[in-house]
């Protein structure tokens, strides 16, 4: 019987960890990673590059998740949103979050040093803006676009781990333009379900300030802008009908989140993910196209 009970506590706990880690979450980085790769090499990396970006990018999204966790634990605690969270119900502690933490900073560092010594010299950067991201809703209503500026780090880490230098990266520096404004206008619209609880903790965002229907037109323009940018990427680097057609499904994409904008986890689970991989695929069969 207590045997029976230990492995019992023992499978909570794992589930435990396995639903603050959000593995799945991963989908929405790991394309854009490889998408910054694949315009670097102008084919898919060998398998070690493939295997090491795989962790790079699983340790910072982790390590990112955890950090925004343990920094957010006093609003998650007041928020009914957020109140099934791990580190709200007890189910981990802090010093669980913060082993999360600890294990994804390593094994970022780890996959950065086996990649080259540009990729760890400016690992830092990340981690930078991990930290700094979710303070920004105490100051101020932009805290949107410094989402946007993070997620717009993917594809030039991917492409510096494939070519250790800023040279010739404005294609990866076209499609973090992608990612920012994609990002960015899509937090505004996750950031809807909080509206009420943000005025009323006196914490910025854009609905809370403008309120939903301006925030929303504001979102929609950012994802224009997101669009235009892949546009500018096929245009200037990738050549093909396959792409063309994936670059218009990309839009078509943007678009249903606007459709959506009443269901967000839809958005966010679902249409996100899909956008990601459909970045990669046009730029995969882009760049094939021209051999």
């Amino acid at each position: 019987m207590n045997e029976s009970l230990a492995r019992h506590v023992w499978y909570d706990r794992i589930a435990a960890y396995a639903r603050f880690v959000k593995i799945q979450h991963t989908l929405f980085s790991l394309p854009i990673l490889f998408s910054g790769a694949v315009l670097a090499q102008r084919e898919w990396p060998s398998w070690k590059t493939t295997f090491l970006i795989l962790v790079a990018g699983t340790g910072a999204r982790t390590l990112a998740l955890a950090l925004n966790r343990i920094l957010d634990l006093k609003i998650d605690k007041k928020n009914p949103r957020t109140s099934s969270r791990e580190l709200v119900t007890g189910a981990l502690s802090i010093w669980d979050g913060t082993l999360v933490a600890i294990a994804s900073l390593l094994t970022y560092i780890w996959a950065a040093q086996n990649l080259n010594q540009f990729c760890l010299m400016w690992s830092w950067v990340p981690i930078l803006f991990f930290l700094i991201y979710p303070f920004l809703k105490r100051f101020t209503w932009l805290s949107h676009f410094g989402l946007g500026i993070t997620w717009a780090l993917a594809p030039m880490a991917g492409w510096f781990a494939v070519q250790p230098g800023f040279k010739g990266c404005w294609p990866a520096g076209v499609l973090a333009l992608f990612c920012f404004f994609w990002l960015s206008g899509f937090d505004i619209i996750y950031s809807t379900l909080d509206e009420a609880f943000d005025r009323k903790e006196g914490l910025y965002s854009l609905p809370a300030r403008y309120g939903r229907q301006i925030s929303l037109r504001i979102s929609s323009i950012l994802h224009g802008a997101a669009f235009l940018c892949v546009a500018a990427l096929y245009a200037t680097t990738l050549s093909g009908v396959g792409p063309a057609f994936l670059m218009i499904m990309i839009g078509f994409l943007l678009f249903l989140e606007h459709i959506f904008v009443d269901h967000v986890n839809l958005a966010f689970f679902k249409i996100n993910a899909v956008t990601g991989f459909m970045v990669l695929a046009m730029v995969f069969v882009g760049v094939r196209s021209e051999f």
